[in-house]
């Protein structure tokens, strides 16, 4: 039996494409649900905002400030981020069809990426304090100058993973995949924090 969206359904559906967004204010009146491709938001307020079930596809926010916005079965499809606030999200929560992002310059601190596949995510010069990787995949993701202070990495796929430059990280290779991953001197005491030793710098 295949059941038909009614027509009331179908005329609430929104398509906005190729349009910017500066300086609005969604955290009264909500962005209206619907599919945003190719879409600009610049200095845009989602704080506390209802992002619920909208597509954004190869859509970019600039500056903006998304923190605690609530993003259930949201899609982000080849979504970039830069210089966004983004306290406390729950990626965990998003669809994760076509799933896709990217992060340069962003606060997501206490964000949840807890069982999520998000190989090859790029970020970039972000704050990730106090952020929850547990049991997500993070193949060949690169962390590139990025705050990792107080993440929680628990049973998390970090093959091949670029933390080179990476910071304040504390990670247990005894309960994390960490094949082929790269990790600079400096970061080695972020991998045997656990064994309560010191390392000097010097031969």
């Amino acid at each position: 039996m295949i059941v038909l969206e009614s027509p009331s359904v179908l005329s609430q559906m929104n398509y906005t494409a190729d349009k910017s967004f500066d300086k609005d204010n969604f955290t009264q009146t909500f962005l209206q649900k619907g599919e945003y491709e190719n879409c600009v938001f610049n200095q845009c307020d989602f704080s506390n905002s209802d992002l619920s079930d909208i597509k954004f596809i190869d859509c970019e926010f600039k500056s903006c400030d998304l923190t605690l916005a609530k993003i259930n079965k949201t899609a982000f499809r080849d979504v970039k981020f830069k210089e966004c606030k983004m306290l406390g999200l729950r990626f965990d929560t998003c669809h994760d069809f076509g799933l896709a992002f990217s992060f340069d310059g962003c606060v997501l601190n206490h964000s949840c990426f807890a069982a999520m596949k998000i190989k090859k995510t790029i970020l970039k010069n972000s704050q990730l304090q106090e952020a929850d990787f547990t049991d997500s995949d993070l193949t060949a993701a690169v962390f590139d100058r990025c705050d990792l202070n107080g993440a929680t990495f628990d049973n998390t796929v970090l093959e091949k993973t670029d933390l080179r430059t990476a910071f304040n990280y504390s990670i247990d290779p005894e309960i994390n995949r960490i094949k082929k991953a790269k990790f600079s001197i400096a970061g080695v005491p972020g991998l045997l924090l656990k064994y309560d030793i010191e390392i000097d710098d010097f031969a």
